[in-house]
């Protein structure tokens, strides 16, 4: 992959779209499954251990659990049992393992319409 298209994969996804383009996915999104929630999760800027994943955008179930959720990341990322995956909200916060996506995405959805998530293997908070 030439440089200029890998630092371009390294950008946080709202920085390499502007604000109407991801609405307008959003509403794409949004039309095309009504009963699917758009979400975009990405490696935490500093992590070193994980690898990326080979997709960005995820489209998940209202009633899926965040430990579902967070299973179904691990197995996309190959982690074995011993490794650890921490996934915060909106960058700022961890949420409860019973909580439904719906609910998360109702509570912390970005202006854009996506809920935001970042994933690391270490603490992120100091």
């Amino acid at each position: 992959m030439p440089p200029f298209e890998r630092s371009m994969e390294m950008m946080p996804f709202k920085q390499r779209k502007c604000l109407a383009t991801r609405k307008d996915e959003v509403c794409t999104i949004r039309s095309k499954f009504p009963n699917k929630l758009p979400v975009i999760v990405e490696r935490y800027i500093r992590e070193k251990q994980l690898p990326l994943l080979d997709k960005t955008k995820f489209l998940v179930p209202h009633e899926l659990t965040m430990g579902q959720f967070l299973c179904l990341l691990r197995s996309k990322i190959a982690l074995e049992a011993s490794q650890t995956l921490y996934l915060l909200i909106s960058g700022k916060s961890m949420c409860c393992m019973t909580a439904s996506m719906a609910e998360i995405y109702s509570q912390h959805r970005d202006p854009d319409g996506f809920l935001y998530m970042t994933y690391s293997s270490q603490d992120m908070f100091g």
